[in-house]
């Protein structure tokens, strides 16, 4: 810890401590998760590396980045980037009961799907997707985070069974410990979705047996007229009950109010590709949703 100064804590939970710190050798602020595990059983510590390896493999501009772990007096130390503009979670708190413009809930949505696809590409499975785990970056920019209970599976078709995660985002097969794939990310997606609407959580109780109950019921508030056919169609498939009928992420990516948003979030040399559709205001939605898909089949985004 010799390369840091402290600043201050900046979170706390079952995981341990987030410190805010700041580099001797390049004067940056980064948050270093502390993690105890001098008190940990042999699986348990495994567990908590196995998330730096996670961690490590995640190189994407929608993801919060990793910078290097160290163990010291018996703590594992993981360094990360430092994100400014603080979670989702305060950012919709935030704002007083005034609904965001879709435009804006739209430009957010993409990011985390570009995020979420990243990791599912990689057949791991994020496991605890809230908005207190999507950060804001200086610039604005959405970055997913906190990977600690994610999941690398040996195949796409391998369902987990830890009943694990956020009780507000729990999908409906979670609640019923049913087996799970990466269809229970799709939910907590929506979870986020709604929340981004309507500065509420889709499903709400005064304890958890009650909230097991509405979210297997899957019933929820409608979302104000406010917003479009498209995003409110959106919302109801991904909080289908049955996880075969909710969409990948790559086929969200791929619907057409989605896929014309996602080229300004491209890094330069991948919009360079596609820079001839900005110069044509007018581009066909099919041919924006056949590029998009191109893209996303070459892992471009």
């Amino acid at each position: 810890m010799e390369k840091y100064v402290k600043l201050q804590k900046i979170g706390e939970g079952s995981f341990g401590k987030a410190i805010l710190v700041k580099s001797a050798e390049d004067g940056r602020q980064y948050v270093i998760k502390e993690i105890n595990i001098s008190r940990m059983s042999n699986k348990e510590r495994e567990e908590s590396r196995r998330e730096v390896a996670v961690l490590a493999n995640m190189k994407h501009p929608n993801i919060v980045q990793y910078r290097e772990s160290f163990e010291e007096n018996g703590s594992l130390y993981i360094v990360m980037d430092y994100c400014e503009g603080g979670d989702l979670f305060k950012r919709i708190n935030a704002q007083k009961g005034i609904l965001f413009q879709e435009d804006q809930i739209l430009d957010w949505f993409v990011q985390i799907c570009l995020a979420l696809k990243h990791v599912h590409d990689r057949k791991i499975l994020h496991r605890d997707i809230k908005s207190q785990n999507i950060f804001l970056t200086k610039d604005g920019t959405i970055q997913l985070g906190d990977f600690g209970i994610a999941r690398v599976l040996n195949s796409t078709v391998e369902l987990a069974r830890t009943c694990i995660g956020t009780p507000y985002y729990l999908s409906p097969e979670i609640c019923e410990n049913k087996p799970y794939n990466n269809k229970s990310d799709i939910w907590a997606l929506g979870c986020v979705l709604y929340e981004m609407c309507t500065l509420k959580h889709a499903f709400e109780a005064g304890n958890m047996k009650n909230l097991v109950l509405k979210i297997i019921s899957g019933s929820f508030p409608p979302v104000s007229l406010h917003y479009s056919f498209d995003l409110r169609c959106l919302l109801s498939q991904l909080f289908k009950r049955n996880p075969r009928d909710r969409p990948s992420v790559n086929s969200i990516l791929e619907k057409g109010f989605i896929a014309k948003r996602i080229e300004k979030f491209l890094s330069p040399q991948n919009a360079c590709m596609t820079k001839y559709s900005s110069e044509n205001t007018d581009v066909d939605s099919t041919i924006t949703t056949r590029r998009t898909h191109y893209l996303l089949q070459k892992n471009f985004v």
